[in-house]
């Protein structure tokens, strides 16, 4: 008779064990599920902002990469206009300098010295 109020009192403490330990899986699942639906929000609004900065800069480069373009295109084309006025400037000396009827002599005459001076 001694073993049926043992028994009990064992069968007792192992249904609130079991009891305890099924209320805590419960509130531990829940907590669980709690805290990763907040991880979850939260790393996606990470990513949502790391995609929206990663577009920013997409953009920003793209502008700075045109505006460098058309920096590059406007100094060639004034390089253009000056290797074409300098090209102009080449032909005309020349035709000049195989027009000057002093072109054979030693000393310069004053349409060579005109000339050099033009270049500088």
């Amino acid at each position: 008779m001694i073993a049926a109020p043992l028994v009990r009192y064992a069968l007792g403490a192992l249904a609130a064990f079991v009891l305890l330990a099924a209320a805590y899986a419960y509130v531990d699942h829940k907590g669980y599920q709690r805290a990763a639906a907040h991880y979850e929000a939260a790393i996606a609004a990470e990513r949502a902002a790391i995609a929206e900065a990663d577009a920013n800069e997409q953009r920003r480069q793209t502008i700075a990469n045109n505006a460098a373009k058309k920096r590059e295109a406007e100094a060639i084309a004034a390089i253009q206009a000056a290797e074409s006025e300098i090209e102009e400037l080449r032909k005309e000396q020349r035709r000049e300098a195989l027009q000057d009827p002093d072109a054979g002599r030693t000393a310069l005459g004053r349409d060579s010295v005109q000339r050099i001076n033009k270049i500088r």
